[in-house]
């Protein structure tokens, strides 16, 4: 089960483990998405952009960042819906690096509802040199704990 909104501390980073975004995911998720772009599955029309290389969906990337949450069991069972996220693509992913998600806490909000609460956070995700690849917050509302 995962946490309740009295659980998460407002100014709190809760790091999800690491993944290495890959071809095959890039393939799948151009299958899955229909988002052919050049960008992504043309290697010689990237060989000639600023990039060099074939570069990740910025949309992959963020599946993968609340992937990789999901994964932590911090939303799981907990979580009565995602209300909101924002997304800033600050910085490629190239096929090979490995991302992770630093979420922090913003702010947690009171509901009329005694069951629930709003929970605020910023979900950046960052590659394995530390830099914020995407910048995004999400906006949940998630189970309190029974009275």
């Amino acid at each position: 089960m995962g946490l309740y909104w009295e659980e998460f501390e407002e100014g709190k980073e809760y790091i999800t483990r690491a993944r290495t975004v890959t071809e095959a995911d890039v393939v799948a998720f151009a299958g899955l998405s229909g988002d052919f772009n050049p960008l992504h599955t043309d290697a010689e029309f990237m060989r000639a952009s600023q990039f060099g290389e074939r570069i990740a969906h910025g949309m992959l990337v963020s599946s993968i960042s609340t992937g990789l949450s999901s994964q932590m069991g911090w939303f799981e069972g907990t979580t009565l819906a995602l209300m909101e996220v924002t997304f800033r693509f600050k910085a490629p992913v190239k096929f090979g690096d490995t991302v992770r998600t630093v979420i922090k806490v913003r702010d947690k909000k009171e509901t009329s509802k005694p069951d629930r609460g709003i929970l605020v956070a910023e979900a950046n995700v960052l590659n394995q040199r530390d830099e914020v690849v995407v910048e995004g917050q999400w906006t949940t509302m998630m189970r309190r704990r029974a009275a």
